[in-house]
């Protein structure tokens, strides 16, 4: 029921720019807001997949009428998260990547309304830049490509962490922004198509798994 009310407020909201003291619904901001609150790294863990839609179709909206404008983050700091989900799921020769499913833009609109996010992501960004800047010289995005594998390897494998303490927000920082950012990928047009998702359609027959080569 809690899920119906939140698709419900979104649909209100994309329609129609509520006042902030409007008793006649929830604005775009009560939206987001209820969206990401409770939600522990991936933001499907506490929405249903027609709200993440719904944050996606505000994105198009903005688009339309002009560039996305981040909400929360600062340009530098946009400009690396962008980076860093291309690295998570960069584009292929069979779909868009993360960038071009607009993954940035829904991480940014959501953290832009919930504290947690801002703590956990924002400050994760500083922490890896600071990181890169003490062990390279430079920060991630003046880093070689070598450089930032090399940094990002250390804070996305469990065992490279356990390891050492230090990158214990490194670590926590990667897994939330890898959630997201596949979040974000999965719910978008590319993402669905990607997965060739077609809806509820009837098969007159099931043709099994395809082989999968060399078994």
């Amino acid at each position: 029921m809690a899920g119906l009310n939140i698709i419900q407020a979104m649909k209100q909201a994309t329609n129609q720019e509520a006042k902030p003291d409007s008793k006649q619904g929830f604005s775009r901001r009560d939206v987001l807001r209820t969206l990401s609150v409770g939600a522990a790294g991936s933001v499907l863990m506490a929405i249903p997949m027609e709200a993440a839609e719904h944050v996606h179709h505000m994105i198009e909206v903005e688009k339309a009428a002009g560039p996305y404008m981040a909400k929360y983050f600062t340009g530098a700091q946009y400009a690396l998260l962008k980076a860093l989900c291309e690295a998570i799921l960069p584009a292929d020769a069979d779909s868009g990547g993360a960038v071009e499913a607009g993954a940035p833009e829904f991480i940014d609109l959501l953290t832009s309304e919930n504290p947690e996010y801002q703590r956990k992501l924002g400050g994760g960004i500083l922490w890896l830049d600071e990181q890169c800047i003490s062990r390279y010289g430079s920060g991630y995005l003046e880093c070689t490509q070598a450089q930032q594998k090399e940094m990002m390897d250390r804070i996305a494998y469990r065992k490279n962490v356990e390891a050492d303490k230090a990158l214990a927000a490194g670590g926590e920082f990667f897994v939330m922004l890898r959630n997201l950012t596949s979040d974000g990928f999965f719910t978008s047009k590319i993402g669905i198509e990607y997965l060739g998702y077609q809806g509820n359609t009837f098969l007159l027959e099931w043709p099994g798994c395809p082989p999968v080569p060399g078994l």
